[in-house]
């Protein structure tokens, strides 16, 4: 029968059957899934077929997944060499950034939008604990909205402590599936809690020494929303960095939808759009027609790419 992947915790998995049966299973031998090493063969968000192993101990064998309309891929924090996928099948990606305890370097959301780019999975970005901005802060994301808005990304501001935004954010989840991201101690778990009082998800401080936010997600896990609304919603673990993989540096500039409208305008094909003569997105940052601060993430993430690699 089939089944949807609710939640990985290495060997075995939380499914979900077609008939809403909540399940334990494992994996029957060892998959290999369109030529993707990874590690993880079988991802949150993914539907498999299995077979029931035991209906007292309410366990099931996974015998095969069925394909994949997409997923979320990233570099194994533990091993750089190997990808991880973040979840999979998803309609929609929601970053939660924050400019303050901790703050959310532009080139994290960059690198963010980089990948549901390559993955086509349209993306929002919601900047939360926005209770704590002072004019600095409020000027930032005053600043950044204007920015992803030329380029055709959704941002809202949002306080959990103040209910700011939390309705703009239950209604951008409805009747879809969404992986909700973002570093550590951003709030990710204190919003889904306001949507889920039942389940009292772990929440922690920012660490004081550090600024960076603490680890309370371990594993990926999806949660069904209420009846009224619809949809689910994946929240994954904090991350300190997230590592591109699968993009070459030739084709980085394609995931800029700024930069991709006019490379077919550049004077050569291969154009890295750095030093080459007769660069359309270069003359565009200088006339401003692209933002300067996006190029200055486009040559810092292109830089980090090891085209060894491919």
């Amino acid at each position: 029968m089939k089944a949807i992947v609710y939640r990985s915790t290495g060997s075995w998995y939380n499914i979900k059957t077609e008939t809403g049966k909540a399940m334990s299973a494992r994996i029957k031998g060892v998959f290999k899934i369109d030529d993707i090493t990874s590690t993880n063969p079988i991802a949150v968000g993914d539907e498999v077929i299995v077979d029931i192993e035991s209906e007292s101990a309410n366990t099931a064998i996974i015998t095969e997944i069925l394909p994949r309309r997409n997923y979320i891929n990233r570099q194994s924090p533990a091993h750089k060499k190997q990808h991880h996928i973040v979840a999979a099948n998803i309609d929609q990606s929601l970053l939660f950034a924050t400019l303050r305890e901790p703050k959310t370097s532009q080139g994290f959301i960059d690198r963010f939008l980089v990948t549901s780019e390559a993955y086509h999975v349209p993306a929002i970005v919601v900047f939360n604990k926005a209770d704590l901005y002072k004019n600095k802060e409020l000027d930032k994301y005053t600043a950044l909205k204007e920015m992803y808005a030329a380029i055709g990304y959704r941002t809202v501001l949002m306080s959990v402590k103040t209910n700011q935004g939390v309705q703009e954010v239950q209604e951008a989840l409805a009747n879809k599936t969404t992986l909700l991201s973002g570093h550590s101690g951003v709030g990710k778990s204190s919003f889904i809690n306001s949507i889920f009082p039942g389940l009292q998800l772990k929440t922690q401080d920012v660490s004081g020494w550090s600024g960076k936010g603490l680890h309370t997600t371990t594993f990926a896990e999806m949660f069904d929303l209420p009846p009224a609304t619809g949809g689910r919603v994946i929240d994954t673990p904090g991350m300190r960095e997230f590592g591109l993989v699968d993009i070459s540096r030739q084709e980085l500039s394609h995931y800029f939808p700024e930069m991709a409208r006019l490379i077919t305008n550049c004077q050569f094909n291969n154009c890295f759009h750095i030093n080459e003569p007769g660069c359309a997105v270069k003359d565009a940052v200088i006339n401003g027609s692209i933002n300067e601060d996006r190029y200055v993430s486009y040559v810092n993430i292109l830089e980090s790419i090891d085209d060894k690699n491919y």
